[in-house]
């Protein structure tokens, strides 16, 4: 288990397609941020563009429904859960295309063993795009020019926001890799698989992960991930037992 999670760790660090991606995480919001400030002028008469720093990485719990979905709750850190998809999906395809999964069976490691590894690592590789996505908009918004005063929450909140959404993110990506055990080298699907689960459960994210969020929002994501990972984790390799490794 080590020495395959550890192969798995090393494929997925050192792969170029990992690191556009967290770049891609780090670049997005400071071109949102400062594009559109850009667009709405000075920040207070930015109207419905970004008029706080925050909004990049969240909503407050409580905010109205309009609030919750006009283009500063969409176009924040939740548009990871999305990439994650194509991480995971990439990641775990190119073992099916070049017949590594197929190799690693036959030689020494079991099918559970396999879903493990490939659940961590996918999962830490997920959790350095949200966290690049959070230090990019730092930036964004000190180059936007944006205020960084909290209003509804304080810092003790943040912290417990940003490891409520790696806990979340967790969940995310046991349904991810279900849907790329299931269509294994087909990237197409597993692709389109996790992005219609994902849109489904999208509203889970703010209401699970909110800027004032507190320890037990925190907590119940790290049970989720925890308890997703169980439960998908074991499906996922009832489906490697019972089909062909193609």
């Amino acid at each position: 288990m080590k020495k395959l999670i550890s192969v798995d760790f090393r494929r997925m660090f050192t792969m170029s397609f990992f690191y556009i991606m967290l770049g891609i995480s780090f670049v997005m919001p400071i071109l949102i941020l400062v594009m559109t400030t850009m667009a709405g002028g000075e920040p207070e008469n930015a109207g419905a563009g970004f008029t706080n720093v925050w909004q990049a990485v969240g909503t407050v719990s409580g905010a109205s429904q309009a609030a919750q979905m006009d283009m500063t709750s969409m176009c924040n850190i939740n548009l990871l859960f999305f990439m994650a998809a194509v991480v995971v999906s990439v990641f775990v395809s190119a073992d099916f295309k070049s017949g590594y999964a197929k190799n690693i069976f036959s030689i020494r490691s079991t099918r559970k063993e396999y879903v493990v590894s490939k659940a961590i690592v996918c999962f830490l590789a997920n959790a350095a795009m949200l966290i690049a996505f959070f230090v990019g908009s730092m930036l964004g918004g000190a180059i936007a020019g944006l205020p960084f005063e909290m209003i509804g929450f304080n810092g003790a909140n943040l912290v417990m926001s940003m490891i409520a959404k790696i806990g979340l993110m967790g969940v995310f990506v046991a349904i991810y890799l279900l849907a790329s055990v299931v269509a294994k080298s087909k990237t197409w699907l597993s692709t389109v698989i996790s992005f219609v689960a994902g849109m489904l459960m999208f509203m889970m994210i703010p209401a699970m992960t909110p800027l004032n969020a507190t320890i037990i929002h925190a907590g119940l994501c790290l049970a989720g991930c925890a308890l997703f990972n169980l439960g998908l984790g074991a499906v996922s390799n009832l489906v490697l037992k019972k089909s062909d490794l193609i």
